[in-house]
């Protein structure tokens, strides 16, 4: 399978992030935090990123991407010394798209067509370029039909290359759980991508329940 890779995969979208970083507080921050508006500059592309790929539409990254800087404002920013920035980053984003998946009851099936445009390159030919536009489709297709809570371990492992150690601290789970999410989403995907790829049509959206949340599954 040629679509994903554990360093990231060269075609899938990656969104850029325009909201605004939180205001800093007059307060400095304690020695060894970092504050929200230092962590916006530096991670907001990868929470846009994460969050396209849980299945946010593009219409409304910028809103969760904000109330993802948000919350971490409220929290006082981020302490060093424990998980890496990105992953805790990706458990406030894991559980704000939970949230908003529960308020919108939308979810992404299509991806933005502009945006698949912006991840080819210019250079190819027409029919490389529609070869590759579908590809990127499947990968976003195969990706909405996994469980959220796996999918979110997938997506930092095999297309945001974080180890699972740094995941197991970012999540607060278990390394064991890592190792299980990852096991189960492979499968999904996998099952979900071959579907796709022998007949498009057979996947237009995910499966009754995906990406509501785990339902106390590892």
């Amino acid at each position: 399978m040629k679509e994903t890779g554990r360093s990231g995969h060269a075609g899938v979208v990656q969104p850029e992030a325009s909201p605004r970083p939180p205001s800093p507080s007059a307060t400095p921050p304690s020695p060894g935090r970092v504050r929200a508006d230092a962590l916006f500059r530096a991670h907001a592309a990868f929470v846009a990123a994460f969050v396209v790929r849980l299945g946010v539409s593009k219409a409304e990254v910028d809103d969760v991407v904000q109330e993802v800087f948000l919350t971490v404002h409220r929290r006082g920013g981020f302490e060093e010394g424990g998980a890496k920035p990105t992953t805790w980053l990706a458990e406030i984003a894991l559980r704000v798209v939970s949230t908003h998946k529960r308020t919108e009851r939308r979810r992404r099936v299509v991806p933005d067509e502009a945006a698949l445009d912006r991840a080819v390159a210019t250079s190819q030919s027409p029919h490389e370029i529609a070869e590759h536009r579908d590809a990127l489709s499947r990968v976003q297709r195969a990706l909405d039909s996994v469980d959220v809570d796996r999918r979110a371990v997938f997506i930092l492992y095999e297309m945001m290359g974080e180890s699972c150690d740094d995941i197991a601290q970012g999540l607060g789970i278990p390394i064991g759980t890592v190792h299980s999410r990852l096991f189960a989403a492979r499968r999904a995907f996998q099952k979900a991508h071959e579907r796709l790829v022998r007949s498009p049509s057979m996947v237009e959206r995910p499966p009754a329940g995906a990406g509501a949340g785990a339902g106390g599954e590892l």
